[in-house]
């Protein structure tokens, strides 16, 4: 641990961070863990974050709705069993692949299709 008593700031820091919190409260036992369960979880934590952009809430609330989504994310990939990290970083390797377009005024980066 840092001087601050918190972690060190990386990945892997914060996914053992998780996987404690999942072992203290028995998460893969007692359905914490249910994939769709999760996935509702997330999709709170998503209306939360957008109360606070749509209803002018603070950064700071907006700062930790994000961390309660981003930890939910590193959860279901322990609870799925998959390397986020790796996910993370082949992923950003497609998408800087990808040319941007705008669409309806705003930026868009996506994989359009000749219909798109």
């Amino acid at each position: 641990m840092s001087a601050s008593g918190r972690e060190p700031d990386s990945f892997a820091a914060m996914l053992a961070r998780v996987q404690e919190f999942h072992d203290k409260h028995r998460f893969r036992e007692t359905g914490g863990e249910d994939l769709a369960y999760r996935v509702a979880l997330m999709t709170e934590e998503l209306g939360e974050i957008s109360a606070c952009v749509t209803k002018g809430k603070g950064t700071g609330e907006l700062a930790e709705e994000c961390a309660d989504l981003f930890i939910l994310l590193l959860g279901t990939a322990i609870a799925a069993d998959f390397d986020l990290e790796t996910a993370f970083w082949n992923k950003m390797e497609r998408l800087m692949q990808r040319q941007a377009r705008m669409v309806d005024g705003r930026i868009r980066v996506s994989e359009f299709r000749e219909t798109d």
